[in-house]
């Protein structure tokens, strides 16, 4: 009757310890994947505030001229199309592609 008892006993613990362990594990995937989804959510929040800037400063003129004629800039010019990027990282790649081209016709001298 003793042995019954320890045996039932010991039989429940370790069931409840290889449940434990799996909602641990299960646990532990969730957060990692929450995590990875709210860092997306963040770079996406931080595109559409990007984009949001570009639309009402590219909406409204009216405005623009209004603060350069507070800040008294005569010399403002408006900026050519080509020079408008999407995002940073097409900026950042056309500017590796022009440094290394500048890189490639380098000549290399030799110190005497």
């Amino acid at each position: 009757m003793f042995k019954s008892k320890i045996i039932i006993s010991s039989v429940i613990f370790l069931i409840l310890l290889v449940f434990t362990s799996m909602i641990k594990n299960e646990t532990r995937t969730i957060e990692k994947k929450s995590y990875k989804l709210n860092k997306e959510i963040s770079l996406k929040e931080k595109d559409i505030n990007e984009a949001q800037l570009d639309f009402y400063f590219l909406t409204s003129p009216a405005q623009i001229e209004k603060k350069i004629k507070v800040l008294g800039l005569n010399n403002y010019l408006p900026i050519e199309n080509s020079k408008i990027f999407l995002s940073f990282v097409n900026f950042n790649n056309i500017y590796n592609k022009t440094s290394i081209f500048t890189n490639q016709n380098e000549k290399k001298t030799k110190k005497n």
